[in-house]
């Protein structure tokens, strides 16, 4: 069955290529059709096959040869592992509750990732629909959820303020949200693997002079790895924990 999630999550993957490369530009996710974004020609079916589409076209749109990104075929293949990963993991229904949540997470992951942002509407989707099933399966108790939600959002408002913007607006609202996803507990796992390997890939780019002090690196990106680790590895990552300090 893994296969068939692996095979479905391409064309979703393929799907979430469109919102990250729209919804920035506050264009329609389903009107119109998929085109080519440098001379605006409809994409044949055939064009459309997720990854092995970009290989056989070498990299280039079949109308104008103008290069297509990597991060088209890196989406779509991304997509299809984090939801094979989500199926092994949980399996059904569980997994489907998941796979919706991390579809919009890996559409802000990418987002941010090239535009520095994380746009209000899809913080405001992941908290409706994280609102949404506390009530129909509450699998974190509401007060651990609330005090989540509300110790991310403290922490990093705290942070913005101390850092004079340091920290962005998207950056709070996201982290209160993945907060009161994952109850208090779990977020201090997911805040420090954060922290852990934003600092290394920060000083990792400073090292190689990629980067310097006074350019900005997106959080978003390593929020929703954090999440994703915690998610499939959280129970195995704090009990190793546990069993080391001898708690």
């Amino acid at each position: 069955m893994w296969w068939l999630v692996f095979v479905v999550s391409l064309f979703i993957g393929s799907f979430l290529n469109v919102c990250i490369y729209r919804i920035p530009r506050g264009e329609s996710v389903v009107f119109p059709p998929s085109a080519c974004p440098a001379c605006g020609r409809r994409l044949r079916p055939v064009e459309l096959i997720p990854v092995l589409s970009y290989f056989l076209q070498s990299g280039r749109c079949r109308g104008c040869g103008s290069a297509v990104s990597w991060r088209y075929p890196a989406v779509e293949f991304l997509t299809a592992l984090v939801f094979t990963a989500l199926f092994l993991r949980f399996g059904w229904p569980d997994f489907f509750f998941q796979a919706v949540f991390y579809a919009v997470l890996l559409v802000i992951f990418f987002i941010d990732l090239e535009h520095q942002i994380i746009p209000n509407r899809l913080v405001l989707i992941l908290f409706g629909y994280a609102l949404l099933l506390r009530f129909v399966s509450p699998a974190v108790p509401w007060a651990t959820s609330l005090w989540g939600g509300l110790l991310g959002g403290g922490l990093f408002f705290f942070l913005a303020v101390v850092s004079r913007g340091g920290m962005g607006g998207g950056d709070i609202k996201l982290v209160t949200v993945l907060g009161f996803w994952f109850g208090w507990g779990h977020l201090l796992l997911l805040l420090f693997l954060a922290f852990l390997t934003g600092g290394l890939l920060g000083g990792l780019l400073l090292l190689l002079r990629i980067k310097n002090r006074k350019d900005g690196i997106p959080f978003g990106p390593f929020l929703v790895l954090a999440a994703f680790v915690v998610t499939v590895w959280g129970e195995s990552i704090l009990g190793w924990y546990l069993r080391l300090s001898g708690i």
